[in-house]
């Protein structure tokens, strides 16, 4: 397929590397120049508007402001060219991807939702899983470029902003499997038992998923640099699932103790670091940290 990739972040540059591999026809644009080395194959493009054109346009930038920013502000749905379709892949607020929806819809542009779980070497081997949501013929014609990033579609119907509500939740899980392990290691630590022996036994017993095993491995080894998912853009998905259920009526408490603890880790510097460094806010709070 003919596809224009807007946001070459370690994610994008993953999706743009397994979408090459795969036979179709790239062009990218990203706000920082230089983004495209090494993406053998890719066609570099001047502006967002020779990337948002073709069968297919697919976005991943960072969050709800960059969204806005390249595609509504940008006046992308106002062109003369206009792509098939639209597959956002940024895990962005549900607000912003209602309104989305309504915009594309109004231009006559297909919209799909289609947030992705894994790190950027997940997204380089194209085995993502990928959460859809959108008008289903569209997402009949997006199958090609989903299969080619991905290990699994896992599709939540024709509303769009339905796989956003998933992705957060994901986050929003995954972030609490972070915090449990911060708090049992400082509470393990003062009884003189060593974190790394105790997620050493539980992700490889009770918890012996892909999540606990990860991170409690990171968090074991007081490894947090390089980042696959830096903390601030876990702090930004918690806040934007706050947001959401706010919305609906859906009180949500221990997402609350996140992102006072996620505020706690970026004021002592760690924004940019792993999400495994949250773990660190529990042991500085024992005093071991």
């Amino acid at each position: 397929m003919d596809v224009g990739f807007i946001g070459l972040g370690r994610m994008g540059r993953g999706m743009v590397a397994s979408l090459l591999r795969d036979g179709h026809k790239v062009r990218v644009w990203n706000r920082s120049a230089g983004a495209a080395e090494g993406l053998d194959g890719a066609t570099v493009v001047e502006s967002a508007a020779e990337a948002f054109r073709g069968e297919a346009a697919i976005t991943m930038l960072a969050d709800d402001a960059a969204l806005r920013s390249v595609i509504v502000e940008g006046g992308l749905l106002d062109g003369a060219e206009r792509p098939g379709l639209h597959l956002s892949m940024s895990t962005i607020s549900v607000a912003l991807s209602r309104d989305l929806a309504a915009i594309h819809a109004r231009a006559g542009v297909p919209y799909i939702a289609a947030p992705v779980f894994g790190r950027p070497n997940v997204a380089e081997a194209g085995e993502l899983n990928i959460v859809c949501a959108g008008p289903d013929e569209a997402v009949a014609r997006a199958a090609p470029l989903l299969d080619a990033m991905g290990a699994k579609t896992w599709p939540f119907g024709p509303e769009a902003p339905r796989a956003n509500a998933v992705k957060l939740a994901g986050n929003f899980m995954l972030i609490s499997a972070i915090e449990a392990m911060g708090e049992a290691c400082a509470f393990a630590e003062g009884h003189g038992v060593p974190g790394a022996d105790l997620l050493d036994l539980l992700t490889n017993t009770l918890f012996a998923s892909p999540v606990y095993k990860g991170y409690g491995a990171s968090i074991a080894a007081n490894r947090y640099e390089p980042p696959g998912f830096n903390l601030k853009l876990g702090a930004k998905d918690v806040r934007l699932a706050l947001q959401a259920a706010e919305a609906v009526g859906v009180p949500m408490p221990f997402a609350s103790v996140l992102r006072d603890g996620l505020i706690e880790a970026m004021a002592h510097g760690d924004a940019d670091k792993d999400l495994a460094a949250l773990a660190k806010v529990s042991a500085r709070r024992s005093g071991r940290g």
